[in-house]
């Protein structure tokens, strides 16, 4: 994360916090399932199917697979396509916005949440270095590992300011969250339109100004 500048960390920070806010409609949608924490997926799943829930663990499994195919495509985007950021995350607002428009013509609840997964997945390959993600874009587990890392620094005096970037990223994906609990009280198709909305003018910002300089996702 210390290699990302000012210019991509903002990116990286805005981009948490629609994050945080899809994942709480996702979850209020689906009754607590997640659309960006796999983990949690993944252990709800696990539990559910050994404790008479096989069907919460096969769509567990389905969000899953949504997610893993967004990083894929949004990977294979970043290595092949011109302004590859901007693309990405144009993407990632089509997918919300057809998932809103599914909201709007009715139930199709699965489909959303499947759509949502791949969404976030793909927003996670925007700061590729090396074949790994250098910023956790939409999961915070990685992030406070950065933070306590980062204090440790703090404590230790290696870096008076390690601490600060991680922090950031989780602040913007709690706030998101918040705000996207707030929203869903007007209705999924009302609040995933705003969040597609935001991921659009995102990557318009991107294009005119050429991406992000931080860290590259082709490296």
């Amino acid at each position: 994360m210390k290699d990302v500048d000012r210019g991509a960390l903002a990116l990286s920070a805005a981009l948490a916090g629609v994050a945080g806010f899809v994942d709480a409609i996702g979850f209020l949608a689906t009754g607590g399932l997640f659309v960006s924490f796999m983990s949690g997926n993944s252990t709800q799943g696990a539990v559910d199917l050994f404790d008479g829930g096989a069907r919460v663990a096969l769509i567990s499994a389905g969000i899953i697979a949504a997610f893993v195919i967004g990083v894929t495509a949004g990977a294979t985007a970043g290595m092949h396509a011109s302004r590859p950021l901007a693309r990405v995350v144009a993407g990632a607002a089509v997918a919300v916005g057809i998932a809103a428009g599914l909201a709007l013509a009715g139930d199709a609840t699965l489909w959303r949440a499947g759509l949502l997964a791949a969404a976030m997945g793909a927003l996670n390959t925007l700061f590729l270095a090396e074949g790994r993600a250098r910023v956790a874009i939409t999961y915070a587990t990685g992030t406070l590992v950065s933070l306590g890392l980062g204090l440790a620094s703090l404590l230790t005096g290696r870096s008076r300011t390690a601490w600060r970037r991680p922090l950031l990223l989780w602040a913007s994906l709690v706030a998101g969250a918040v705000i996207g609990g707030v929203a869903h009280r007007l209705g999924s198709p009302a609040a995933l339109a705003i969040a597609a909305l935001a991921l659009g003018a995102a990557s318009t910002v991107i294009a005119v100004r050429g991406g992000a300089s931080g860290v590259s996702p082709r490296r």
